[in-house]
């Protein structure tokens, strides 16, 4: 077998390959760090242009506290221990909306409901309602029975998207969750994890495209007093946001 001819590397290679040793070390110490800062950077130029979230979301309902709603109409709500109860007390003919006393512009709302089962009975939440002079019925996410064709939709005058129209997605006298994304025209809603409107307004009234109030209804329908609960409503401010391509994780 033949022996591998080693040679010894003269003293210049010796400092050449020390100095490309060590160059190559300064690179990578350089290099990696750098382009971890540019990754992370890039993640939040990512996360920032999606313009989300504002600051933390607000709770609307604390406890048996409603100060931050107003009461319109002859139903009767009250909250006891975090759950919105919302009611004819026994009478079908009264009727009514709770609606906040601030105004939201672009949002992503979060709660969860609970609603008689009973006909046509249903409730609906109201957005970008006007506070003063308003050209027409706000929005209406719209919350009943699909069966009773009431579902959970989009409703202005008329269905703008029917959401949940077979009644498959929604839970009979159990807590649904609800998301509602309103960025400028464009709507989007979630029922238990499950996308069931994607709406973008054509012509949005004026008075449609400025922060308006939010909304929670209930009504008596076909001669019976039903009632309506909410909990866990959250709500948070959005700015310079971006649609959501994909259904919402929940």
């Amino acid at each position: 077998m033949k022996r591998a001819l080693t040679v010894p590397l003269k003293p210049i290679a010796l400092a050449r390959q020390a100095s490309c040793n060590h160059n190559d070390y300064v690179m990578r110490v350089i290099f990696i760090p750098f382009l971890l800062l540019t990754l992370a950077g890039s993640q939040a130029e990512e996360e920032q242009g999606r313009g989300s979230h504002q600051g933390k979301p607000i709770s609307l309902i604390n406890g048996n506290d409603i100060s931050q709603w107003q009461v319109l109409g002859s139903a009767k709500w009250q909250a006891k221990e975090g759950v919105l109860i919302g009611g004819q007390d026994g009478d079908p003919k009264r009727s009514g909306i709770l609606i906040t006393r601030d105004t939201f512009g672009d949002f992503d709302l979060s709660l969860e409901f609970k609603i008689d089962e009973h006909g046509k009975y249903n409730s609906g939440i109201y957005f970008r309602r006007a506070k003063s002079n308003p050209l027409g019925n706000p929005y209406q996410l719209n919350i009943g029975r699909g069966v009773a064709g009431e579902p959970v939709g989009l409703h202005m005058n008329k269905w703008l998207d029917k959401g949940d129209e077979k009644d498959m997605i929604r839970k009979p006298l159990q807590w649904n969750t609800v998301r509602l994304l309103v960025i400028g025209a464009h709507i989007q809603a979630w029922l238990n994890g499950k996308q069931i409107v994607n709406y973008t307004d054509p012509m949005p009234r004026p008075d449609l495209k400025d922060p308006g109030t939010i909304g929670l209804q209930t009504y008596g329908a076909e001669g019976h007093a039903g009632w309506v609960k909410f909990r866990n409503i959250r709500i948070q401010r959005l700015k310079h946001a971006k649609v959501e391509k994909d259904s919402c994780p929940g």
